[in-house]
């Protein structure tokens, strides 16, 4: 059996050990320590390095904020590998490389849909396939973009909601910007009587047309017919508008309210599908007997 004054050297021996070791260690620890605060304040300029680099390139803060988070975060890590490389803890690095590995690979299973939307989200920021302001359809809805964020894209539907629609299902699926061009052609269908003259009622629906304050003036002003009925002789009337400036429905309304007022003040009869008599018609049909 140990005596207490065998345990007491033995415990002794292995406290000298420990503080020889600890001592040798010393000028290791200070200079990991050292890279450690280097390393700190160069991830801080870098993060604002890539700020201010992303900000000309994008109008996306929380794009242009995770990126800089990232950078900042990536030299960090390497300053503390190399730290630790210094304490000749190379296992230690091996083994934290190998379980970030794992974590990330299990975050990706657990947050698919939720990776999907920021990596979407990035690109999008990045490509600017559609920005603030945008009139755009796309996923079955229409409406203006009012915000932007990673993770997904906000619409005002003009009617007092918004829409959030995920990130992933714009990149995936078709847009439709009328904003991108700066310009979008509107299309008033309707009809006119068959015993209307169609040369007059096409120069008086342009010309209607033509007098909005909103048309381009770039862009002609076309009415073309289209089909022929039992009831009208149906046409369609193309103008173009800026759709950062007006809204297409209003602007459609408007149009409507033009050509309806042009063609009665020039005795022209307009005729919507599918429930409009044809008065001029009705009233020849009436008097051509009592002529008999």
């Amino acid at each position: 059996m140990l005596n207490v004054g065998e345990v007491a050297r033995l415990i002794f021996e292995r406290l000298e050990g420990w503080v020889k070791t600890a001592v040798l260690y010393v000028p290791n620890l200070a200079v990991a320590l050292l890279v450690i605060v280097i390393f700190n304040f160069i991830s801080r300029y870098f993060r604002r390095l890539v700020v201010r680099t992303f900000d000309r390139f994008s109008d996306n803060l929380s794009l242009i904020n995770l990126t800089g988070t990232v950078a900042q975060l990536v030299v960090m890590m390497l300053g503390l590998f190399i730290a630790l490389d210094i304490l000749g803890l190379e296992k230690t690095v091996a083994s934290l490389l190998a379980g970030a590995g794992v974590l990330a690979l299990a975050i990706g299973f657990a947050f698919q849909d939720l990776t999907a939307n920021f990596i979407s989200g990035t690109i999008i920021a990045l490509q600017r396939p559609i920005e603030v302001g945008d009139v755009v359809e796309t996923n079955g809805f229409l409406g203006k973009v009012v915000r932007i964020k990673l993770r997904s894209i906000v619409l005002d539907n003009s009617a007092g909601q918004t829409i959030e629609i995920p990130s992933k299902d714009i990149f995936q699926k078709p847009i439709t910007n009328f904003s991108s061009t700066g310009e979008r052609r509107i299309e008033l269908t309707a009809g006119v009587s068959h015993l209307d003259d169609l040369s007059k009622a096409q120069r008086v629906a342009i010309s209607a047309v033509k007098a909005l304050p909103f048309i381009r003036k770039d862009k002609p002003v076309e009415m073309h017919y289209k089909g022929v009925s039992l009831e009208m002789i149906q046409f369609l009337v193309w103008f173009w508008i800026d759709p950062t400036k007006v809204d297409a429905t209003k602007a459609l309304s408007e149009a409507i309210i033009a050509v309806k007022k042009a063609f009665g003040e020039n005795d022209v009869l307009m005729l919507f599908p599918p429930h409009t008599y044809d008065l001029k018609k009705r009233a020849n049909e009436s008097v051509e007997p009592s002529n008999q």
